[in-house]
């Protein structure tokens, strides 16, 4: 009698488990989550740079002109203007995620490769420091004006700007960026040794430069 009894259920257990046969599990996209998450990093600053500059001018009084179609340049012997300005400005690298979406995500099973939008320089301050100038006025001549100071401080600024591809911010924006992104994939299930950042191309000296926000420049 045990027996049946004993037959009868593991009829009735098997039965039931061929009426309710297991549902697998079905893998959760991650991508859109992945790309809302990355989208609210907006406008990532990424690196910084504090740059100084000295910025220095040396002129003399010149007599230029044409005597019997023989051209002359004579220095006048009335004296120079010489003056060196100290510069401080603060440069920026950011990447601006706001346009980040599914064609920045190469993925491969468990394996995931984000392509990092370019990243920009800004120049977001410059000043000069008025007590540290220093000039060297002739008595015959004009002290220096406050037009000349305008320009000579905006050669500054445009000195700075082109020193940017020999001051390795770019990759300092590039490497940041990615340690900033990798936490956020690994949150999602992903390990870190199968996520790659990358960049849209290695960025040469010219490059960079097309890289600069003219915009961002600071008055």
């Amino acid at each position: 009698m045990i027996c049946i009894v004993a037959a009868c259920w593991l009829a009735i257990c098997s039965c039931d488990e061929k009426a309710a046969p297991r549902q697998e599990e079905q893998p959760i996209d991650t991508i859109p989550m992945m790309i809302m998450q990355i989208q609210k990093c907006a406008k990532l600053y990424t690196a910084e740079y504090q740059v100084h500059k000295i910025v220095t001018h040396d002129d003399q009084m010149k007599l230029k002109g044409s005597i019997l179609a023989q051209d002359f340049n004579i220095t006048l012997p009335i004296g120079n203007r010489k003056i060196a300005i100290p510069m401080d400005a603060t440069l920026k690298a950011y990447v601006d995620f706001s346009t980040f979406s599914e064609s920045n995500i190469h993925r491969n099973g468990n394996r995931i490769e984000i392509i990092l939008p370019d990243p920009k320089v800004e120049l977001t301050s410059s000043k000069i420091n008025h007590a540290e100038i220093k000039k060297q006025v002739s008595i015959l001549r004009s002290n220096f004006n406050d037009e000349e100071m305008a320009s000579y401080e905006n050669q500054g600024r445009a000195s700075i700007i082109n020193d940017i591809p020999r001051m390795g911010i770019i990759n300092m924006a590039q490497e940041n960026a990615a340690n900033t992104i990798i936490p956020m994939i690994t949150a999602l299930g992903f390990p870190e040794e199968n996520i790659k950042v990358t960049f849209r191309k290695q960025f040469t000296i010219n490059d960079i430069r097309s890289l600069f926000d003219a915009k961002s420049i600071a008055r």
